[in-house]
């Protein structure tokens, strides 16, 4: 039977009904899922490439991937629209039963889809499909679940039942990078190239399963019951919390003061880190995720530590004070997992002098969220191949009309097809280090990395990054949930949420990618974050409400 809508009077302190451990069970769980299926395609978009873009070039392949990767994180609004509207017509139960079985359904797809061999262009179009499915179904998951568990809350511990609902995420990453590290270290390369690394697509649908029929047991929220008794139902839910100032400014703060700060920290801490390690620091893949993934290991409980706190002090302190923090401190958090990490590098970075002169008009932006740009300019190639390889650079004017030269320590790069191979054997020739150089930290296993000094280091770095996310992230949810009335709840909380995450948070790589190729400074993509999180406290201080003492029956 269903909780009723009286728990604002009940005492905070009681022990949590078997109701709200099933409730909490079973959202958690199907978010877990949904956010495990949305990471294996960045995971594994090397073997996606391979298999789905293998008629076309292989770097025109990974931009296709990415393309797709790119595309669940842009569309999520859009789920949240729909998906929202829907959950405050007929409710929260079924909305979010949709979501998770769209979301298995294109999981399995991919996972047992033919190659681009067998089907042609049918592969590559396939994927996109099934990952727009995806992002669509993950605009509509979270803010079902996070609605759904803090209505069937007490009052005084919303902040703690919802901070479960947030652990889901990095749940959600920490499985699927363990599911592919366990085959990785399992099979052959071979073996897992062609046919292993679908087993996670394809074994998510026993996850689907699993979590449809632990939904099913469960009853509708007890606000949406008790609008419904009352015939309070919005009957036009997107006009209502958009279409009237009112609500849409409320969204507006959630969004400026709120989830762009909680999602450019979240992002920071999780996927830009692994990608400063993999791509920047050139450490390998799978002992990147394993420090990743020991960091998040350490790290989780803390959701549900600011979670409850949230209840005590509120949710705004916590938030503004974990963007805060962030800001402060990551460029020396970054300087030392860098010297930590790949020392030659660092060292390399004062020593070996490389300049770019070129006449600045020819110097184009070079920003590219989704991969899909060809850059033709001398410049622009020059900047970005540098980027790509770590080798910081300064920009120096030339003359108007002069084309692009690039020197490293006084030698010549001429800057033309082969200019990323050429230019990454004169830093190595002046002092880079290569690829498998020595000095590069490596620990591929569990066993390596517990006995690694350097490898410990990071682990405790990437720690501290972990708990700035579960700041801003655990009390988010509750607030979220506490800012719109009960009747918008779904769709209001959804959008700003999802914007923040979709966009502010999801394409921060390739933002800070450009900022580092147009600068030739490794650590300038920080100030993409840095920037957002500040632009956050200052709105969120000014604008945004504390939330905690409200009761979400009667708003």
């Amino acid at each position: 039977m269903a909780m009723q809508g009286t728990a604002a009077s009940e005492s905070p302190d009681r022990p949590m009904t078997p109701e709200e451990k099933r409730v909490i069970l079973a959202s958690s769980l199907g978010t877990v899922f949904e956010w495990y299926d949305f990471y294996l395609a960045g995971s594994l978009a090397a073997n996606i490439s391979a298999n789905f873009f293998s008629g076309v070039n292989p770097t025109a392949g990974f931009i296709f991937v990415l393309l797709g990767f790119a595309a669940g994180f842009a569309v999520r609004p859009f789920g949240a629209l729909v998906f929202g509207r829907l959950g405050d017509l007929i409710g929260r139960k079924y909305t979010f039963l949709v979501t998770m079985t769209l979301m298995g359904i294109a999981t399995f797809v991919i996972g047992i889809m033919p190659g681009y061999s067998s089907i042609g262009i049918l592969a590559p179009i396939g994927f996109i499909i099934c990952r727009l499915v995806q992002g669509l179904a993950l605009g509509g998951e979270y803010g079902g679940a996070a609605t759904y568990v803090a209505e069937h809350s007490p009052h005084g511990r919303r902040g703690l039942y919802t901070s479960w609902i947030q652990t889901t995420a990095t749940v959600g990453l920490f499985a699927s990078l363990i599911v592919i590290l366990t085959l990785r270290l399992s099979m052959t390369p071979e073996d897992f190239a062609n046919w292993g690394w679908r087993i996670p697509f394809i074994v998510s649908v026993l996850l689907l399963i699993i979590s449809i029929w632990i939904r099913l047991q469960l009853n509708e929220s007890p606000a949406f019951q008790k609008m419904k008794a009352e015939g309070t139902l919005s009957k036009a839910p997107l006009g209502e919390a958009f279409g009237q100032w009112k609500n849409a400014k409320v969204a507006l703060i959630a969004l400026l003061g709120g989830t762009a700060g909680q999602a450019v920290v979240w992002y920071t801490g999780q996927f830009y880190a692994l990608f400063f390690l993999t791509q920047t620091m050139k450490v390998d893949g799978t002992t990147a995720n394993l420090l990743i993934a020991g960091s998040l290991l350490l790290g989780t409980p803390f959701f549900i530590f600011f979670g409850w706190l949230s209840d005590k002090i509120g949710r705004k302190p916590i938030l503004m004070a974990g963007c805060l923090i962030a800001a402060a401190t990551y460029f020396p958090i970054f300087n030392m997992i860098a010297h930590t990490a790949n020392p030659k590098l660092m060292e390399a970075h004062e020593k070996v002098k490389v300049i770019v002169t070129a006449d600045p008009a020819t110097c184009g932006n070079v920003f590219d969220p989704v991969n899909v740009r060809t850059f033709t300019v001398a410049c622009d190639i020059a900047r970005r191949g540098l980027a790509a390889s770590a080798i910081a650079y300064k920009l120096e004017n030339g003359a108007a009309g002069s084309g692009t030269t690039v020197t490293v320590n006084g030698k010549a790069v001429t800057v033309d097809k082969d200019f990323a191979k050429n230019v990454a054997a004169a830093a190595v020739e002046a002092g880079y280090p290569k690829a498998a150089d020595p000095t590069i930290l490596k620990a591929p296993s569990v066993g390596g990395v517990l006995s690694d000094g350097r490898a410990l280091k990071i682990i405790g770095l990437l720690f501290i990054l972990v708990i700035y996310v579960t700041m801003v992230y655990g009390p988010i949810a509750a607030m979220l949930v506490e800012l719109f009335p009960t009747r918008i709840r779904y769709t209001g909380m959804s959008l700003p949420y999802h914007i923040g995450n979709g966009w502010f948070g999801g394409f921060l790589p390739p933002t800070a990618f450009a900022i580092v190729a147009a600068t030739g400074d490794i650590f300038a993509g920080l100030w993409y974050p840095i920037v957002v999180a500040l632009m956050t406290v200052v709105i969120g201080m000014l604008f945004l409400p504390e939330t905690k003492d409200r009761d979400i029956f009667k708003n």
